[in-house]
């Protein structure tokens, strides 16, 4: 009897397995120019991620060409008041016009960075990955006018990413004659 209630239950979770639908590809910017993407973007918000544990606030990122490839400099600051850094290097995906990216700051691992939303302006822009487990708003400016960040978090809900988990990224001047706090806006309901 035992017997028969496990392979009932292991047929019943193959049933519901089946029933699962993938999500749909996920669709990227049809082109980026990346002479105009290079330089320094803010992290505004993001998916929560082991690899950005550390973090507390001031997270950016700086982009400068390196030959074919791209150099990545992603800097943050600790709860403890340190500048963590890490360099990267990133490919272009062959036929995506600069949409698409592998990034890797621990060789020979790469990870997928697609360019999901550019302002043409190419002031802010929403990045994620085909998994959806990993998804960043950036900016120009350590701060996003509330409007654009929720037509933002609105298109990556769109795009099959969870909304509620994005995490806002506090960024400080730690300049010695100013302690600015940039507002963090917080994640619509």
């Amino acid at each position: 009897m035992k017997h028969f209630q496990f392979v009932i239950a292991i047929g019943a979770s193959l049933i519901l397995c089946a029933c699962t639908t993938p999500p749909a590809p996920l669709a990227t910017v049809p082109a980026v120019d990346l002479d105009r993407y290079f330089g320094t973007w803010y992290e505004i918000a993001r998916l929560p991620n082991g690899f950005q544990a550390k973090c507390a606030s001031d997270i950016r990122a700086t982009y400068q060409p390196d030959g074919k490839d791209v150099a990545v400099l992603n800097q943050c600051r600790a709860a403890s008041g340190t500048l963590e850094q890490v360099k990267g290097i990133a490919r272009v995906v062959e036929g995506t016009q600069g949409a698409k990216l592998r990034v890797s700051f621990f060789r020979p691992f790469y990870g997928d960075y697609w360019i999901l939303v550019l302002d043409p302006d190419y002031r802010w822009v929403l990045i994620g990955e085909p998994g959806r487990q990993y998804a960043w708003i950036l900016a120009r400016a350590p701060q996003l006018d509330e409007t654009t960040l929720e037509a933002l978090l609105t298109r990556a809900a769109a795009l099959g990413f969870d909304r509620r988990m994005f995490l806002f990224t506090p960024h400080t001047n730690h300049r010695a004659d100013a302690q600015t706090v940039y507002p963090v806006l917080p994640a619509a309901p």
